[in-house]
């Protein structure tokens, strides 16, 4: 699992408890109606437009920032290519995250999405329409070369960081479970 040259603090036992961390400390957190959370998360996906998005297959792992929309409960990325679909060929599971610049512990706002990244077909409805919702040219989309792949993410978990939670009483560390995530 990890490599080391000698004696280390991290071994299978401290690195599982790590990873644990967040599960075990949400066990008693204070959380959000869910219907208010959905709208802070729709409200701030809504509110930007640029996300890292991690694709990876074996041992090969690709962060890409890529501007996206949200729209219809989903990331909509236009992409020309490039080494993120070395891992989409093989895995469709994918990890983004938005978030604002870091100003400090009580000004944090952000989200980490799992969820499955879907290859929308050139020219099919859903493509034609998103590209109508971006107001891009179908014309200006048919004359290039190659045309543009449009990427879909449905999210199947949302971890959301917004330390505005505070002041409605709740942890600033929420999770949205939309569906359930296959390991």
């Amino acid at each position: 699992m990890r490599q080391s040259s000698g004696p280390s603090y991290y071994t299978e036992e401290t690195l599982r408890a790590a990873a644990r961390y967040w599960e075990e400390k949400n066990e008693t957190a204070v959380k959000l109606e869910r219907g208010r959370l959905w709208e802070a998360v729709e409200d701030y996906l809504k509110a930007n437009n640029t996300c890292a998005l991690a694709t990876g297959t074996g041992s090969y792992v690709r962060c890409t920032p890529i501007e996206y929309s949200w729209h219809d409960g989903c990331f909509w990325m236009f992409s020309e290519g490039g080494r993120k679909f070395i891992g989409l060929a093989e895995n469709l599971q994918v990890c983004l995250a938005v978030y604002d610049k870091y100003e400090g512990f009580g000004k944090l706002s952000g989200v980490q999405v799992m969820g499955r990244a879907e290859l929308v077909e050139p020219f099919s409805e859903p493509y034609l329409a998103h590209a109508a919702y971006r107001k891009i040219s179908v014309d200006f989309l048919r004359k290039l070369k190659s045309p543009m792949h449009l990427l879909r993410v449905r999210p199947t978990r949302i971890n959301c960081l917004f330390s505005s939670f505070k002041e409605l009483g709740c942890d600033p560390r929420q999770t949205l479970v939309l569906e359930e995530e296959s390991e």
